[in-house]
């Protein structure tokens, strides 16, 4: 018996919906990760982009456990000697908490040209507001068995 291989064709994209409010952030990128990977799917193929679009609503209200919204910070190198740049999680998810869930869920996310395709049908917002009616997602992380299948 082979092992089943899909083809780029054979997908089929889903549009889900994920409430971060009131969850740990790093819990919520493990869920965006796996979705927008396809991990989630038992046809899953790790060289196919078959992954589904994610929304994700209210990411202004993510928590981050323990003491990480004053101690955690996020480093950056301009390039220029010297010009290492340094944001702390506290000033992070107070002015753009989009920033935060995407830097989170780009870290788990692969580093490669297939990673990027995957990472860009990921629309995030920080309140409960947005403009992907139209695609109709459907909510996910509301039964038991959505969580634990990721």
């Amino acid at each position: 018996m082979s092992t089943y291989m899909q083809k780029p064709l054979e997908v089929e994209r889903k549009w889900y919906i994920i409430d971060a409010s009131e969850k740990p952030l790093g819990r919520i990128a493990v869920q965006i990760a796996n979705l927008l990977r396809g991990k989630h799917k038992p046809t899953f193929t790790p060289h196919v982009d078959c992954g589904d679009n994610v929304i994700v609503i209210n990411c202004a209200k993510a928590i981050l456990t323990g003491k990480k919204l004053e101690n955690k910070k996020r480093y950056h190198h301009t390039g220029y000697i010297g010009h290492i740049k340094t944001i702390e999680y506290k000033h992070l998810m107070a002015q753009k908490p989009e920033k935060a869930m995407e830097y989170a869920v780009k870290g788990m996310i692969p580093n490669t040209s297939l990673g990027r395709k995957q990472f860009l049908r990921m629309h995030l917002y920080a309140n409960s507001e947005h403009n992907n009616q139209a695609q109709k997602p459907q909510p996910w992380g509301q039964n038991k068995e959505d969580i634990n299948n990721v």
